[in-house]
């Protein structure tokens, strides 16, 4: 009977919770702007990639070659450094640093944003159990692409079609300018007289 009252009352408290807006982490509900989208890395067979694709998949998004605009993981970084010293100037603690950067590009495969995720940890290296600090390092590794997709995550529910739409035209506008101002520099070079060689008096 105990068990039964508690149970109700959990029902009853995510229920009010859920009335007020709160979600709990994991349970949330994703939502996208953008219903579809090509989506590549440099790391074609990378996880984080993977593990982003199955997200937006998971979440309504179409991940489709046709799509307009294209999500490119241009560049995953990973670092290591010391972040503190045992007192024997032994290596105690370390600190991990992921970075990912992106760019969304629309048609014509012109640039619409660049920007970079960064997600950084420490754990701590013991010299007397170097296989646990081992594991210890990987799991930190796996939880670390975990928050790095989530912010990926996070950046495109923040983008929109009309958005996109409007970098569109300011790409085209500045790909249009750089264009006109190349043949503007190609054409008065071609107007620019043609100096004729020295003639060199002839050898005595």
């Amino acid at each position: 009977m105990k068990r039964i009252l508690t149970s109700i009352a959990l029902i009853g408290l995510t229920t009010l919770l859920g009335a007020c807006g709160f979600h709990l982490r994991g349970l949330g509900d994703t939502s996208f702007a953008l219903k579809e989208i090509d989506l590549s890395a440099r790391n074609a067979y990378g996880d984080t990639v993977k593990d982003l694709q199955r997200l937006l998949e998971n979440s309504g998004v179409k991940v489709t070659k046709s799509a307009p605009y294209h999500l490119f993981l241009a560049r995953e970084d990973e670092t290591q450094r010391t972040a503190s010293y045992t007192g024997s100037a032994r290596s105690a603690e370390y600190e991990l640093t992921n970075t990912v950067t992106y760019e969304m590009r629309g048609a014509n495969n012109l640039l619409l944003l660049t920007d970079k995720v960064e997600v950084q940890k420490v754990y701590l290296n013991d010299e007397n159990n170097l296989i646990g600090s081992a594991q210890e390092a990987d799991q930190l590794r796996k939880e670390m692409r975990r928050d790095l997709v989530q912010q990926l995550s996070l950046r495109l529910q923040l983008l929109t079609p009309a958005q996109l739409a409007s970098l569109q035209q300011k790409a085209e506008a500045k790909a249009k300018a750089e264009a006109d101002a190349l043949k503007a520099a190609d054409e008065a070079a071609k107007q620019q007289p043609q100096q004729s060689p020295i003639q060199l008096p002839p050898a005595q």
